[in-house]
């Protein structure tokens, strides 16, 4: 006999929200969404994610690996049946060619030796590097168009930063380089670039995190809907006297009488070790601190003069929990917090 048991933690999608982001992002850089769905959906279920998006209207979507564009494809079906564009953001490495090529998926290529190993292969996307230095050729090592590229693309370094003037820089650069295309489709703005205006907006634009709900800038905005709610169970609850520690290495000590409770969630869920000292989650209609070293499994929360039970939730980010100001508090970034949950964590969507 199978029994089921209750997850002690949970990640929550609402696929509505998502679905509304889209929509905002779509409306604020006025051009066509192709999503990012990299690191499985940011950590959120690509399959999903992409199968609601593509609900929406969306018809391209980014990963980064193969093997990302390889599951996706499988579960979406191929182009000629309703399944949609994908590209592989790696681009294509030696062997990847007929691997790629056997999944329908188009390679955004990166240097000439990638560009020689797809030689002849069909669709395919081109990067240039504009000033991140990280993937694409340089604007004066940019090929003349060739057969087969559909799609030409660059990735902001500062998009967050609107005055930063490497915006501008960077559109500039690309703006020059893409005159050499053609009729080829020019993709600019990342999540943070869709906010910067119609000069950045190109023909489409590539969000990722805006998508599941972090801001544009690193911070909350109000135009980006919570999509993601990480929550988890009250495991324990216990009376801590004056003088009295919490956690490995005496993390926090009691300067009077509490309450604490110990929290199902810890770092081997994706709860990051660094929360401690800074980090606080929402039970009982409240914002609480965590208390001492978050630990694998645990970590420990004050609820001094709150009512909370064992089996009682506790919002660890999502609605009342913003994703940013949980990152802020670990001092990272929300695509850490969201790439960094594990699979013991199970997924549910809701809509």
């Amino acid at each position: 006999m199978t029994v089921s048991v209750p997850a002690p933690a949970v990640l929550s999608v609402d696929l509505s929200a998502l679905a509304r982001n889209y929509h905002t992002l779509g409306a604020v850089s006025g051009q066509p969404v192709h999503p990012v769905v990299k690191a499985d959906g940011y950590g959120l279920g690509a399959q999903a994610v992409a199968t609601r998006l593509m609900a929406e209207g969306a018809r391209t979507f980014f990963v980064a690996r193969a093997a990302e564009g390889v599951r996706l494809r499988a579960a979406l079906g191929p182009q000629g049946s309703g399944g949609p564009v994908i590209y592989v953001l790696d681009g294509c490495h030696g062997d990847d060619a007929e691997r790629l090529k056997a999944a329908d998926l188009r390679p955004v290529l990166n240097h000439p030796a990638q560009i020689q190993a797809w030689a002849g292969g069909g669709t395919c996307g081109l990067q240039i590097d504009t000033g991140m230095n990280r993937l694409g050729v340089r604007p004066e090592d940019a090929p003349e168009a060739f057969d087969g590229l559909a799609l030409v693309l660059t990735h902001l370094a500062c998009a967050d930063e609107p005055a930063n003037p490497m915006n501008l820089r960077q559109r500039d650069a690309f703006a020059g380089v893409v005159e050499r295309y053609p009729g080829v489709i020019r993709s600019f703005a990342n999540s943070s670039g869709c906010f910067l205006g119609p000069d950045f907006a190109f023909d489409t634009v590539r969000p990722g995190i805006c998508l599941y709900g972090g801001g544009p800038e690193g911070r909350p905005d109000p135009r980006i809907a919570p999509v993601a709610t990480l929550t988890a169970q009250v495991l324990q609850v216990r009376d801590l006297p004056a003088g009295e520690s919490v956690g490995y290495s005496r993390g926090f000590i009691a300067e009077r009488p509490m309450r604490v409770a110990t929290v199902a969630a810890g770092y081997a869920d994706g709860l990051l070790r660094s929360y401690s000292p800074q980090g606080a989650v929402w039970i009982a209609g409240q914002t609480r601190p965590l208390l001492g070293r978050v630990s694998m499994d645990v970590c420990a929360v004050d609820i001094t003069g709150l009512d909370v039970a064992v089996g009682d939730p506790v919002e660890l980010f999502g609605a009342n929990r913003l994703l940013d100001d949980a990152a802020a508090a670990a001092g990272t970034i929300s695509y850490e917090l969201l790439t960094s949950i594990t699979t013991r964590v199970p997924r549910r969507y809701v809509d």
